[in-house]
């Protein structure tokens, strides 16, 4: 089941779902694509109320993670584990889903990562500054990041 919804000021999102599985959230930021606004469906209205500002961790969102590889199952658990406000750096993350040295690896999960917002790879800095965000670009990484009170 696919489901469009605005947020305004933020862009637009396709949430994927099978059954209870999130499947895939994507959310193409400053999207000028129409989508509805009236959507009750409870996720969406989480999404629309972390991008206002409201603490949620999506922890108990079960995600489809069928596609990824050991490594990267425990990349997706352990950055659903940084708490809103903290950041870690791409090689802090591989560190601590138990790959020293695979900073690269987790850089490129990151950088296509399929589940916007649950698995918050926007938490996710380089040693030396605060990274890429992929097609959404820094400036949306520092707006996320400026939401759970981190200036970089």
């Amino acid at each position: 089941m696919q489901t469009r919804y605005a947020v305004r000021g933020w862009g637009v999102g396709e949430l994927w779902r099978s059954n209870r599985l999130v499947v895939a959230h994507d959310f193409r930021f400053g999207s000028g694509v129409a989508a509805p606004e009236d959507d009750d469906d409870d996720l969406v209205e989480r999404f629309r109320a972390f991008l206002t500002g409201r603490a949620d961790d999506f922890a108990d969102v079960e995600l489809d993670l069928g596609w990824t590889t050991m490594f990267q199952r425990e990349l997706a658990r352990t950055l659903r584990r940084v708490p809103r406000g903290e950041v870690v750096s791409y090689g802090e993350l591989a560190a601590l889903a138990g790959r020293r040295g695979a900073a690269r690896a987790a850089g490129a999960f990151c950088a296509s990562n399929r589940f916007a917002l649950l698995v918050p790879c926007h938490r996710v800095v380089a040693a030396h500054g605060i990274g890429g965000y992929g097609d959404a670009g820094v400036e949306v990484k520092r707006r996320l990041l400026a939401l759970e009170g981190v200036s970089l």
